[in-house]
């Protein structure tokens, strides 16, 4: 992070909306994080300040432009990075005192925009591959993995079709199912419809509001799409803050 002025890059949040909907209990909450790189002068903060509160039942969005630490926070929240000051409560426990690999195996579920799926295996194998890498103990893990494909949208005759052969929407319905082989409390999506029309997004966004609003998962979206913007049930803003 060299040759950037003192603050670049601190980032503030800003509820800026938030839809009528029921109170649920919040699962996750960022308390005063801050997050600095190891190779960063001590008052060169990739986000400072920052406090959000996420409820399950409940889609959210999380925009800013580029540098303001949207990739960064999505690291805090999965407990791939820690926080410099401050900390994370995920379901009332502190990710400090928490086993990170299991909460990532079992807690959480990630979706990301180019989808990361093993591109010569079937969409089913790669659901399968997920319940393998969790240790699910299910008697018919294929059956199970066909249950969640037609879940996000995708018909039985899908299955073993290898992903290349698939649509971006369809790597993405593939990806959503995987990430729901394991029955995790919240979804934490990297701009998920970013390479998707329009169409294929409103379908996308649909499957993550039923998640959201029908099985009380929490859900959150890294996004610059204001169509996902206008979906969401809240919106948090990151800013980029220049020394002046």
């Amino acid at each position: 992070m060299a040759n950037k002025k003192k603050n670049d890059y601190v980032s503030k949040d800003k509820e800026v909306k938030e839809k009528n909907t029921s109170p649920k209990d919040i699962i996750l909450s960022i308390k005063n994080a801050n997050y600095r790189y190891s190779d960063a002068e001590e008052d060169d903060y990739a986000l400072k300040n920052v406090s959000f509160d996420f409820e399950s039942g409940k889609i959210y969005a999380i925009k800013g432009r580029s540098g303001t630490g949207k990739t960064t926070l999505l690291s805090l929240i999965s407990g791939l990075e820690k926080c410099t000051e401050g900390e994370i409560i995920f379901d009332g426990k502190s990710l400090k005192s928490m086993n990170l690999d299991k909460y990532r195996n079992n807690d959480i579920g990630i979706v990301f925009q180019s989808y990361n799926l093993l591109p010569f295996m079937t969409a089913c194998e790669n659901i399968i591959l997920s319940m393998d890498a969790n240790g699910l103990k299910i008697k018919n893990k294929k059956e199970k993995a066909i249950e969640l494909m037609e879940k996000v949208g995708l018909k039985a005759s899908y299955a073993n079709r290898k992903v290349l052969r698939l649509s971006g929407g369809e790597q993405q319905r593939v990806a959503i199912a995987r990430s729901l082989s394991y029955n995790p409390k919240m979804i934490i999506a990297d701009e998920p419809t970013g390479n998707l029309d329009k169409q294929t997004e409103t379908e996308i966004l649909d499957i993550f509001k039923k998640l959201a609003h029908e099985e009380n998962k929490c859900v959150i979206i890294v996004t610059h799409s204001q169509n996902v913007c206008d979906t969401v049930d809240k919106i948090y803003n990151l800013k980029k803050v220049q020394e002046k």
